[in-house]
């Protein structure tokens, strides 16, 4: 369940990020009306911006696609390898939480 939940608020944040590129993308094209040398250089600063951001997004997609995939194999592989003390381990941090929760 930690799994799905911590895949979910990744993919929350990679669509924020990918809508604000797209709605700076959609500012950049509705002021393209405006005339000048210095609206002409804001628009290739911001277009420039927009790429690298574009570019770095793709990357750190792909590295946090690579972490999870790693650390859910790592995981995998621990619980098959020693299956009962996965079982005691979790048993132990089950009490524990169980006593703090009794606590408050």
């Amino acid at each position: 369940m930690p799994r799905k939940t911590a895949a979910r608020a990744q993919d929350d944040l990679l669509a924020d990020f990918q809508s604000l590129v797209s709605d700076t993308e959609k500012l950049l094209q509705d002021t393209a009306s405006l005339a000048g040398e210095q609206a002409d250089e804001l628009r290739l600063q911001i277009n420039e911006s927009l790429k690298r951001a574009r570019d770095t997004l793709r990357d750190a997609e792909q590295n946090l696609k690579e972490r999870g995939q790693a650390a859910v194999q790592a995981t995998e592989d621990y619980v098959q390898e020693h299956p009962w003390q996965s079982v005691g381990l979790a048993a132990g941090i089950g009490f524990l939480l169980g006593l703090l929760a009794a606590r408050r």
